[in-house]
């Protein structure tokens, strides 16, 4: 059983108006209350009701560090579940320097990272899932994984692993009941019924596997790719999008030799574009070491968009495009016939009418752009967001997903063979097993030190 006091700055380091000073573990309201003066005389923090805020100055003998104010938490009435303090001083890093080693010399330990979420989860504050969650939701930088990050740490990613794992462990300790009575030949366990659960259980899991992709570029932003000859207007374009003179514009080909990355927010949902080197026979080493990696970024993007000069003839272009959507494969490719202004619009999308997702648009003068952004939108405002479905966004949950809905196949397979229920038996536990790792009734202390190291509270 934890019984020790951490203490840690739990906002950002660095000069601000208010910084605050967490401490957690039994023994907090007692440490605080040797540091704390209150303006009443014989006021003790002990002595006052759980989520209370006190005024009054934290001193080191007869020198005063701050005013600050102290808020209280109760047994299991706090985030971590046990005792805890805050105190909110002003937000110098000598102060909340001086303040953290004042709380360590009168019993308290600097807390390790993460270590105030694993102390909820350790309380049974948060399951596992909504402990990771926690960090998604530090680090969101969208409305989209916002809110993924706060529907899962309020549970519902989690109650809907649950509900699976419950119904599971009901046919699992039939079957285990079977065992115990082998002799007898006794069925427990409705074949028929179990191979519905498993059919069951392994749609939900599989819409939830699926969603991880959707998750991922929720929650990492979705990798967009700029490609094109040279001198077709990828840099104004990029620089169009992101609002600022991000990338060096001039009408010399080949002005952009290496990849040019930034980040924007459309319509809630992160976007990382990528401008690359113009696409073109060089003898320039450096400009065709640019090109190399052009063609590895169209391989690590989720979405291609490929620009081309609506001014110049085509024929050209209809080969390259031929060529980028071999490349580009499955994922989604965008095709942009630039500098409209200088073309007839009517005979370019009768020229290109063969072609999915062409948009004329003139990066100079800010023409059709926004049809551009509304059909990257397009590309993550999917069902599952819409209609507030649990989605995946994290890499462990989903690889033990997938070793989840291994082990039922197995189950699946087993049943069409009539497998003995002690075989049965096994690749069950091994299902429990994978999908209690997700929430943490399944964990070891090196799984539990990985997670919440990397925590930033």
């Amino acid at each position: 059983m934890i019984t020790d006091t951490i203490v840690a700055l739990a906002t950002p380091s660095g000069v601000g108006a208010i910084g605050i000073i967490r401490l957690s573990g039994d023994d907090s309201i007692t440490i605080a209350d040797k540091v704390f003066k209150s303006p009443k005389a014989n006021k003790k923090l002990d002595e006052q009701k759980s989520h209370t805020l006190h005024f009054g100055t934290v001193v080191d003998g007869d020198r005063v560090i701050d005013e600050v104010l102290v808020s209280i938490f109760k047994g299991t009435n706090s985030y971590t579940g046990e005792n805890s303090i805050e105190i909110s001083c002003h937000g110098s890093q000598y102060i909340l320097q001086e303040v953290v080693n004042l709380l360590i010399r009168s019993g308290a330990r600097m807390a390790k990272a993460g270590e105030f979420t694993l102390r909820a989860f350790t309380n049974g504050k948060l399951d596992l899932s909504q402990a990771e969650a926690v960090a998604d939701l530090i680090h969101s930088e969208s409305e989209a994984s916002h809110k993924t990050a706060m529907s899962q740490m309020r549970g519902g990613f989690s109650k809907e692993i649950k509900q699976l794992r419950d119904e599971l462990i009901h046919f699992a300790s039939m079957i285990e009941l079977e065992l115990d009575f082998a002799e007898e030949e006794v069925e427990f366990a409705d074949r028929n019924d179990l191979k519905n659960l498993v059919d069951k259980i392994k749609t939900v899991i599989k819409r939830l596997i699926d969603s991880f992709a959707v998750g991922n570029v929720m929650k990492n932003g979705v990798p967009v790719a700029i490609v094109g000859e040279p001198n077709v207007g990828k840099s104004t374009l990029l620089n169009l999008l992101l609002n600022e003179e991000r990338a060096i514009v001039s009408e010399i080909a080949g002005t952009t030799r290496d990849t040019i990355e930034d980040e924007i927010n459309i319509g809630g949902q992160i976007f990382r574009f990528i401008d690359t080197a113009g696409i073109r026979e060089t003898t320039d080493v450096i400009e065709g070491l640019g090109i190399k990696k052009t063609f590895e970024k169209i391989d690590q993007a989720e979405v291609v968009i490929y620009l081309f000069d609506a001014s110049k003839p085509h024929e050209k272009e209809k080969q390259e495009i031929e060529k980028i959507s071999k490349r580009v494969g499955d994922k989604k490719l965008i095709i942009l016939a630039n500098k409209i202004d200088l073309a007839e619009q009517h005979l370019i999308e009768n020229e290109f009418k063969s072609h999915q997702n062409l948009y004329c648009i003139s990066a100079k003068l800010n023409t059709g752009v926004d049809k551009l952004t509304d059909k990257l939108l397009s590309f993550v405002q999917t069902g599952a967001v819409s209609n507030n479905q649990n989605i995946v966004t994290n890499t462990r949950h989903y690889e033990a997903l997938l070793l989840a809905f291994t082990e039922l196949t197995k189950v699946e397979e087993g049943l069409a063979i009539n497998l003995s229920g002690d075989f049965l038996a096994i690749d069950i536990r091994q299902a429990l097993y994978h999908l209690g790792e997700i929430t943490g009734q399944v964990s070891t202390d090196d799984l539990l030190g990985h997670i919440f190291s990397s925590f930033c509270i």
